[in-house]
């Protein structure tokens, strides 16, 4: 299997821009960053992950930019592991410390930093808060997806981690099962938002805790999620719009998120690492496809005179801002792509 040979390198210029000396500022106007919305922790920790999964940050100039996101993220933790989300321009946090997607997210930059940070001291602080983490659970299947992705970067570098192993089975438990319908095959009744990090959730627990079943069953959500997620007619993707989806409503539908598309390149390169077979990285090279161009809409929502993302895809085209959140899934999917292609040399 070999990557798109048009792959560009993953561009940080976008989100330099987004980042100053607290954070990551949330939204822009183009490519101008909005400093009235300020921060969040969601944006952050993805920011974290993507910095961190950098080969040479030191050469790009990323270094002091995981220092700083970390910081952000030990500010906004509480002593029960949970965080704050929300940081407005003028410094003041708007919300109190909670367990929903950001707490998710949180254990999921820090776990990566602990285990791909370019620093000693960077990794042992990341693992320090990642630990405290994993006192708090959540209710919510996504936040505990996050989570488990953080935990299995932790389990790398550090195999007997309680605290992430137990996240682990936790997450399984969570998520749920899928009902025994063929037509739906999926543990929630309609598909939201990132949906392939709950089938990349359930083949983590499965392969970490060798509980074959359990990988089993995250194979097959994520296989059914490919079939659902890859356009009929033209072969590229055609993912779920940000109002969700169920079976019987019409698609192509809008709008598409990148989100969406960095959550499954992120998924079927882990099945790949997982099963050993290189059958899942044709979907990860649709993904990168998606991003420049190959999607419902043939436009690319990477620009390339920028260097960012634009926030989605919809029925008439591209949204031009560029926020946090979409840059970060560019960026995300373009390192899987530069991966396959060093790979195939």
């Amino acid at each position: 299997m070999t990557a798109p040979a048009a792959c560009p390198p993953a561009p940080f210029r976008h989100l330099l821009r987004m980042t100053d000396d607290i954070g990551l500022l949330e939204h822009a106007k183009g490519t101008v960053p909005r400093y009235e919305h300020g921060y969040c922790v969601d944006d952050v920790a993805r920011g974290l992950v993507v910095v961190c999964r950098e080969p040479d940050p030191g050469a790009a100039g990323l270094e002091p930019v995981a220092r700083r996101y970390y910081r952000f993220l030990a500010r906004a933790q509480a002593v029960d592991g949970t965080f704050r989300n929300r940081l407005g321009y003028d410094r003041r946090w708007q919300d109190e410390p909670g367990n929903h997607d950001h707490w998710g997210r949180a254990l999921w930059g820090l776990g990566t930093a602990a285990s791909r940070g370019s620093a000693a001291d960077l990794r042992c602080e990341s693992m320090a808060l990642f630990s405290r983490g994993t006192r708090a659970r959540s209710p919510w299947p996504h936040a505990m997806a996050f989570a488990a992705l953080g935990a299995a970067e932790v389990l790398d570098a550090a195999p007997g981690h309680a605290g992430a192993r137990a996240l682990l089975a936790d997450a399984v438990t969570v998520i749920g099962e899928p009902p025994q319908d063929a037509d739906w095959p999926w543990p929630a009744p309609r598909l939201s938002y990132a949906n392939a990090a709950l089938a990349e959730a359930v083949i983590i627990a499965g392969a970490y805790l060798g509980r074959d079943a359990v990988l089993r069953r995250g194979l097959a959500m994520l296989d059914w999620l490919l079939s659902v997620e890859t356009s009929a007619s033209g072969g590229h993707l055609s993912v779920t719009p940000a109002g969700g989806w169920s079976a019987g409503e019409p698609r192509p539908a809008f709008d598409q998120q990148p989100i969406e598309v960095a959550a499954l390149a992120d998924a079927c390169a882990r099945a790949a690492v997982v099963t050993g077979e290189s059958s899942w990285l044709a979907p990860v090279q649709q993904c990168v496809a998606w991003f420049l161009g190959g999607n419902d809409q043939r436009t690319p929502l990477l620009d390339e005179a920028s260097g960012g993302g634009c926030d989605g895809l919809t029925a008439d085209g591209r949204n031009i801002n560029q926020g946090a959140e979409s840059t970060i899934a560019m960026i995300s999917v373009l390192q899987h792509g530069r991966r396959l292609a060093a790979a195939a040399r």
